[in-house]
């Protein structure tokens, strides 16, 4: 049985802390900027110690700052500085400047401890991974079970396959889905699978080239802005497959955040950059597990939204889990390189990730 790891509180008696200086706070000096020597969050659990007390961080993100305000403490992004928010200052992380970065917070296996050295600790392609997705499949469960919120970042290759497609369909249906972040391609490569059959005019089935099958995803994005919608689209040409169906008519939200190569784009894709990176962070903001899938841009930047731990309503602290599916060991496991330290990357294609997901859920 899936069980989470028990969250380690920093003890607050150590002379470390009862030592430290209160953090120092000082004023935003216009909006959008911060003052000299702020203090930028990461994506640990971030204590900080104001008259007297030290505050968690309960809602945190990477390359943000801290800002006290009633009696709490605020993560935001420099654009949503205002002029006068009292911002904490000071670059140490071991209480020198009442400041507390709590790295090693959650129970790890004996096992693991004890490790000095050991061989193939790297994840490769080399790497045998039927132990992530007998953990994954659990974590899945314990998710639905416990009211957690499984996040999915999809890129365009989870649509080229009609049998990963209805895998990924029985994944929303049965409740293993809480939101999916995607862009213009996804949505549109899905759709057009329901619609005409093909991916990018490759048929989704036998893989073979149709003709003229460059046009089908232009047909398709051009049909849907006829309809005004994703949702009248489907209605309105009995679409009854896929990922984007299968959200509509179980009413799992998907975000489509554009690009600057976009065709289209779709009607609900957003085209503000910052709109759409403020919708991304009010569904990171619940997550409790993410599953990036062969987009290394839309999982980075959600990586860089998410920190390794949730504050649940109860006050108890739990990990968020965050994988990384792609072909690429490099692309894998890039997401640590840009900061998201815990992501584990899964070298597969995403076809076989899903197949193998839901078999093990039995679906």
């Amino acid at each position: 049985m899936f069980k989470l790891p028990k969250y380690i509180e920093p003890d607050f008696t150590q002379e470390k802390f009862v030592n430290a200086p209160n953090a120092k706070l000082v004023g935003a000096p216009v909006d959008k900027a911060a003052p000299e020597n702020f203090h930028a969050t990461s994506i640990y659990p971030e204590y900080f110690k104001i008259d007297g007390k030290w505050l968690l961080a309960e809602d945190s993100r990477m390359d943000s700052v801290p800002v006290y305000e009633n009696g709490k403490i605020h993560v935001r992004e420099f654009r949503n500085l205002r002029q006068g928010d009292m911002v904490v200052t000071g670059r140490t992380e071991d209480c020198e400047d009442g400041i507390y970065v709590h790295a090693d917070c959650f129970e790890v296996p004996e096992a693991v401890k004890r490790a000095t050295f050991a061989f193939r600790q790297s994840r490769s392609r080399e790497t045998g991974f039927s132990y992530d997705y007998k953990n994954i499949v659990e974590l899945l469960k314990y998710e639905k079970e416990n009211d957690g919120y499984v996040v999915w970042v999809l890129g365009p290759a989870c649509s080229f396959d009609a049998e990963a497609r209805n895998c990924y369909a029985k994944l929303i249906e049965n409740g293993y889905v809480n939101a999916i972040l995607a862009g213009n391609a996804l949505a549109t490569h899905d759709l057009e699978g329901g619609y005409l059959g093909t991916a990018l005019g490759t048929d989704i089935t036998n893989q073979m080239p149709q003709p003229d099958g460059h046009y089908n995803h232009l047909d398709t994005i051009n049909t849907i802005n006829r309809y005004g919608s994703i949702p009248k689209f489907i209605e309105g040409e009995k679409i009854n497959s896929g990922i984007i169906n299968a959200c509509v008519k179980n009413g799992v939200p998907f975000v489509l955040n554009g690009s600057i190569r976009d065709d289209g784009p779709l009607p609900e894709v957003y085209e503000h950059t910052y709109i759409g990176q403020d919708t991304i962070r009010s569904h990171v903001r619940k997550a409790t597990t993410v599953i990036g899938m062969a987009t290394v841009l839309h999982t980075i930047a959600t990586g860089n939204m998410t920190p390794t731990y949730r504050v649940l309503p109860d006050g108890t602290i739990r990990p968020v889990y965050f994988y990384m599916v792609d072909t690429s060991d490099f692309a894998a496991n890039k997401l640590g390189d840009r900061g998201s330290l815990s992501a584990k990357g899964i070298v597969t294609n995403v076809q076989d990730f899903l197949i193998n997901v839901c078999k093990g859920l039995g679906l």
